[in-house]
């Protein structure tokens, strides 16, 4: 008992030591004086002003050891500008704050930011997300959000993922709403996403006013809209569309993050008027400290305000909360700093008493300490990663929200790096995701406007619109556009090839498509302008579609669009054709080549020489005098061309060269028999102009339709202004060619190769078309830019190209061809012959006939290689050795059957003259040689001559001559 009784003793005494023991108190603190200026009447303001205190709170709990403390000087700015700007010149003046968090909205913080510059005051602001703020430049203003301009690639990327090609922004008429109009039409161009019109919301509209412009935008056929709004008026403007019927199926509603990160704050009634609109909201991780930190600061706020029970934290609470702990922090490490010192310093002169209240507010003195410090502060925050780039937060990740039900639905997420993705969490795995129309891909499962699950088309015609105008020229080519005026009735008839195609395409389409032919005329009824004219009032706006004979050409596509092209196309030169075939005298050598006249001409000499080589030895035909000799072997070669030689070939090899060149010349024949047929009898066509590079070096006049592209073409090629000649029909190129260039008409006509085509049909054999050919991709139908209807018409050409209807509607505005000739076919540059058509022939010939020759010398050099071979070389040459083979050549062949058939009387006689001369020869060697060894050699080869030259008729003559040349030969040679 007496050992607890001291434990109690013990205790109350050291309590009362503490109690009496001074300690530290706020009174020894620095106070830092910082202002807030808010919107108090607003939920954003009680919002943050909340956060705020809980901030400061939870940050000096942590750190009870700093020796600095902010004391809050909280002001209402009461949703005025001038209200706020007041409130921070009195915050700066009376109370020497040193730093100002708010103020809303960009309006306010653009006035208060300037005041912070002058008094070197850091501005600190967590709801001004305007981009217009970062264009002043301020190093005392610090944004802790996030800039409205990082979100717009975010919203171009869903556009795009969708295949949309159009928007319309609808956005409030104030500093906040017009700053992002340029960040986000420019992404849209970047992503090839047109905006034909901006809705511009007052901040003052009422009702009424809202509901006009919206009637407005339904008239249009774009149904993609993109609000940039805060909660009061965004919302307003949703109730009304849904009350008109913009709400249903077909239509987009995609809120940026001034609506989507107040979501929660919205009534029931304001959230069912928004289902299937989609969002782009600011992304803040689910951690558990930001779950406690919600549960708390419902209770805290609930307490404060116990009116607001259905209010939700959102991220601006959670800016705030992260705002206040920067500045604390920043403060704290400020006033470490030895030469930072508090208050202000007047900078007026106190001599001149003519400033202003603003002059003499001061200049803070710890503010670049204070700014220094707020920039290099980082810290994981409620929000996420805190740090300031530029005095910015830097840009994070946003959520793809789908208003569904009673809340919302996270479709999605974006990120600077990988664009849109599903999940998070495949970012590590995956590259950045091609855009193009795949959603699926990149988005989840979504309802859409008219709890419809289809995902819209973006555009649609108008029901309740004005019809489709459609602008026609009045073209001088009728068979394309025709423009009739009716005047009993006071109506306008388009008819022609381009018309009826485009009707064909329209009943393709998968939907109604209501429009009107507005003729592109003047008053009287004339052209109005030329065809780039027409195209230039769509990109004006006058007319929303051209239907007629356009061409696409690159010039045009910068300023329209046009479809995929209904008939193929190109610019070409037609000129006037005419008989250039001279039948005269010598019109017989025409159908040949040169080259092949003297290849043929060769052949035959060729041919004669083979022949006589293989039957001189053989055919008495073939011997004879020289000159009998020649004649037989040209006339027998040239009288194969008509098949009337007489004389017969004995030898088989001579019989194959023979078969083989009566083939060639039966050839030849036939060929120079049709084409001389052809020269005499057809009429051969030819251009007048062929190189285009003539007309304009000789400067000769050629012609193109009025208000034609063609021009600037030609002048480009190098022709001049003087050479140009135009023409408005196609009578008139026909007058115009016909004349000439000399005659004051043209030598040549450039057109398009549709144009050319209806000429030659017309006059089909006064004309041809001719290159070069100067490619165009065809006629189109012209849209405006990124018009939604580009797609759907050029898939609908496709579908009436492949059907058998385009074909009759061909049939039924272009006359047929049938009774004229190809043009193209009868034009050539020559009509003759060449050596390039026959020189197989040739070749088989050539090889045949020295196939026959070689054939010919090993047999002949093999049966008499004892004669010229096996000779005494020391008495011998080679021209000896030549010699003896010509003479043995030139001899009939003993055993030739058609010398034996001969009789053999004349044998004999042969065989003795053949001896008498061999006698002869001996004896003039043995008379004139003394030399022993030549005069032995010279009468060794005579008798080789004389035995083997003695023709025989049969084999017993043959013998007896054998014998006797041997005992006449025998003296001889002792004798020598």
């Amino acid at each position: 008992m007496m050992k607890g009784m001291k434990h109690i003793i013990i205790v109350i005494v050291i309590m009362g030591f503490m109690l009496l023991w001074p300690c530290p108190s706020s009174a020894e603190k620095t106070v830092i004086n910082v202002g807030v200026v808010l919107d108090l009447s607003e939920t954003v303001g009680k919002i943050g002003l909340s956060c705020i205190n809980m901030s400061l709170s939870d940050f000096y709990d942590a750190h009870p050891h700093y020796n600095t403390r902010m004391l809050l000087h909280v002001r209402d700015s009461q949703t005025d500008v001038v209200t706020a700007a007041s409130a921070a010149v009195e915050l700066m003046k009376k109370e020497k704050v040193e730093a100002i968090m708010g103020p809303v909205t960009s309006m306010q913080a653009s006035f208060v930011l300037n005041l912070g510059d002058k008094a070197h005051v850091p501005i600190i602001s967590f709801t001004a997300t305007s981009p217009s703020l970062t264009s002043l430049g301020s190093s005392y203003f610090f944004r802790i959000a996030q800039n409205d301009s990082t979100q717009v690639h975010a919203i171009s990327d869903i556009i795009q993922s969708f295949g949309w090609r159009q928007a319309v922004p609808i956005y409030i008429d104030n500093d906040y709403g017009r700053a992002i109009i340029p960040f986000l039409t420019n992404s849209l161009q970047q992503a090839n996403i047109r905006v034909p019109y901006l809705a511009v919301i007052p901040p003052s509209a009422t009702a009424d006013h809202i509901e006009e412009e919206l009637y407005k935008l339904m008239t249009m056929e774009t149904r993609v809209f993109v609000v940039h709004m805060v909660g009061n008026p965004g919302s307003t403007l949703f109730a009304i569309a849904d009350r008109i019927g913009m709400m249903k199926q077909g239509y987009v509603w995609i809120v940026t993050n001034g609506m989507a990160n107040t979501l929660a704050s919205l009534d029931a009634s304001d959230i069912q008027a928004m289902q299937g609109v989609l969002g782009v909201k600011t992304y803040v991780p689910k951690t558990k400290r930001v779950v406690d930190f919600q549960a708390r600061w419902k209770r805290r706020f609930l307490q404060d305000n116990p009116a607001m029970v259905d209010a939700s934290i959102n991220v601006f609470g959670l800016w705030a909360y992260d705002a206040s702990t920067a500045l604390a922090s920043a403060v704290e490490r400020a006033n470490n700093n030895n030469n930072s010192k508090p208050g202000f310093r007047n900078t007026t002169n106190n001599a001149s008493r003519n400033f202003s209240e603003i002059d003499n507010i001061g200049v803070s003195q710890r503010g670049e300490e204070l700014r220094d410090a707020l920039s290099d502060t980082r810290f994981s925050g409620l929000a996420g990663q805190f740090g300031l780039v530029n005095g910015e937060l830097e840009a994070a990740t946003f959520q793809i929200i789908n208003v569904n039900g009673n809340g919302e639905k996270v479709i999605g997420f974006w990120t600077p790096q990988k664009r849109l993705t599903r999940n998070l969490s495949s970012l590590i795995k995956s590259s950045t995701t091609d855009l193009n129309n795949n959603h699926d891909n990149v988005l989840g499962a979504m309802i859409w406007p008219g709890d419809s699950y289809s995902v819209p088309k973006g555009w649609e015609i108008p029901t309740n619109g004005k019809k489709l105008r459609i602008g026609v020229p009045v073209s001088s080519r009728p068979q394309f556009v025709k423009v009739e005026n009716d005047g009993e009735t006071n109506t306008t008839k388009v008819t022609g090839f381009s018309i009826d195609v485009f009707e064909a395409v329209v009943q393709a389409l998968p939907y109604a498509l209501p429009y009107q032919f507005i003729p592109f005329a003047k008053p009287n009824g004339e052209s109005a302008g030329t065809y780039d004219d027409l195209i230039m009032q769509v990109y004006f706006g006058v007319f929303d579609a051209v239907v007629a004979d356009t061409t696409i050409i690159a010039n045009r596509s910068k300023y329209v669009d046009f479809t995929l092209p209904y008939t193929e196309s190109g610019v070409s030169m037609v000129v006037p054709v005419k008989d250039k075939s001279k039948k005269g005298a010598w019109v017989f050598l025409k159908p040949l080549t040169w080259d092949l006249w003297m290849t043929t001409g060769c052949s035959f000499v060729f041919f004669g020489f083979v022949v006589w080589v293989l039957e001189h030895r053989i055919n008495k035909d073939f011997r004879g005098p020289p000159s009998h000799q020649i004649g037989t072997s040209l006339w027998f070669s040239f009288s194969t061309m008509v098949f009337a030689h007489r004389e017969k070939v004995v030898s088989n090899t001579a019989r194959f060269v023979v078969i083989i060149w009566v083939f060639v010349v039966l050839i030849l024949t036939q060929s120079y028999t049709a084409n001389l047929s052809s020269l005499l009898t057809v009429e051969q066509l030819r251009p007048t102009v062929t190189n285009v590079n003539d007309l304009i070096k000789y400067r000769t006049r050629v012609g193109y339709h009025t208000g034609s592209f063609v021009r600037g073409i030609l002048l480009n090629l190098g022709f001049k202004d003087f050479q140009l000649i135009t023409y408005n029909s196609t009578a008139q190129c026909d007058d115009l060619l016909s004349r000439g260039s000399q005659n004051g008409g043209i030598a040549a006509a450039f057109d398009e190769i549709p144009y050319i085509r209806i000429l030659l049909g017309t006059y089909c054999s006064k004309y041809t078309m001719v290159d070069p050919t100067f490619k165009t991709d065809g006629f189109g139908f012209v849209f405006p830019k990124s018009s939604p209807l580009v797609g759907d018409v050029s898939r609908a050409i496709l579908k009436v190209t492949e059907d058998p209807r385009m074909k009759e509607i061909e049939n039924a505005w272009f006359e047929k061809r049938s009774s004229c000739q190809q043009e193209d076919a009868s034009v050539s540059s020559s009509n003759s012959l060449g050596l390039d058509s026959f020189w197989g022939l040739f070749l088989i010939a050539a090889l045949a006939s020295t196939s026959a020759l070689l054939i010919f010398a090993v047999t002949f050099l093999y049966d008499h290689r004892h004669q010229w071979w096996f000779i005494n070389n020391d008495y011998s040459t080679w021209t000896t050795r030549i010699r003896i083979l010509l003479r043995i050549f030139d001899q009939r062949d003993p055993r030739s059957q058609r010398f034996r058939r001969g009789g053999t009387d004349s044998v004999k006689e042969q065989d003795k003259d053949n001896y008498d001369q061999s006698s002869s020869t001996i004896g003039r060697h043995h008379h004139h040689h003394h030399d022993h060894s030549l005069d032995a050699a010279s009468t060794y080869t005579e008798y080789s001559f004389s035995f083997q030259g003695s023709p025989c008729e049969d084999s017993n003559s043959d013998n007896s001559n054998v014998e006797q040349n041997n005992l006449h030969s025998q003296p001889s040679q002792q004798e020598n």
